[in-house]
């Protein structure tokens, strides 16, 4: 009866083994592959090495980043939702997953779960764009208040001239908007919802001074006025 025991556990063992060896056989020539399709050019190949290398590798694989980004580029968005899911459950502060997450989230519109998404990216980033981006949900979903509030947060952030917000002014064009002056329009959105007149008025007018071609703003500034 030992000696049955101990041979079960030897070819165990030695299972394991050659499985290991197999499979570490598979990730090497699975990573040649993603290389060749690199060069190639090959999206789509390059998509399938990854998801056979996340299978070969596990839970933990990297190339669950790499998926969700490429995912997103493409605007599979629900993919590239699922995909920033999984690596945050392992690495819940990272940032870029976390990015990945709440503008998927935005795209598919779930507006409420992207808020949450947004708030911890400003939590963790103090980055204005992200603070932004929540309270312009926030808006969306009628929080007027909450929008405020995290827009007074947002304004006194240094701004890195990095963003801008695209604003639709008719059917046919679209405007790019400085973010510092954005903020201040979506400031002003919201303190006419709150019936604050006076700050809508200021608002507009930074917006204004900060890009004096912002045709919302401009719109918005005239409509305050008494007719």
């Amino acid at each position: 009866m030992e000696m049955n025991k101990i041979y079960f556990w030897m070819v165990c063992l030695i299972t394991a083994s050659v499985f290991g060896q197999v499979n570490n056989e598979a990730v090497a020539f699975e990573k040649k592959v993603l290389e060749k399709a690199k060069q190639y050019n090959d999206i789509s190949v390059v998509k399938s090495s990854m998801m056979r290398l996340v299978l070969l590798e596990g839970e933990n694989s990297t190339y669950k980043d790499s998926l969700a980004f490429i995912y997103f580029q493409e605007r599979a968005y629900p993919s590239s939702f699922i995909a920033s899911q999984e690596v945050l459950k392992r690495d819940p502060n990272n940032v870029k997953m976390l990015e990945v997450q709440a503008f998927s989230l935005e795209s598919i519109g779930a507006y409420d779960k992207a808020v949450e998404s947004f708030k911890k990216l400003f939590a963790k980033t103090n980055n204005n764009y992200y603070g932004f981006s929540q309270a312009n949900l926030q808006y969306v979903l009628k929080d007027f208040s909450g929008a405020y509030a995290t827009l007074l947060q947002v304004e006194k952030l240094n701004d890195t001239g990095n963003y801008t917000v695209s604003y639709a002014i008719n059917q046919t064009h679209k405007q790019e908007i400085e973010l510092i002056a954005a903020i201040q329009y979506l400031k002003g959105l919201c303190a006419v919802q709150l019936k604050n007149n006076p700050v809508a008025k200021a608002s507009f007018e930074k917006a204004l001074t900060t890009q004096p071609d912002f045709v919302l703003a401009k719109e918005s500034l005239e409509n305050l006025q008494p007719k």
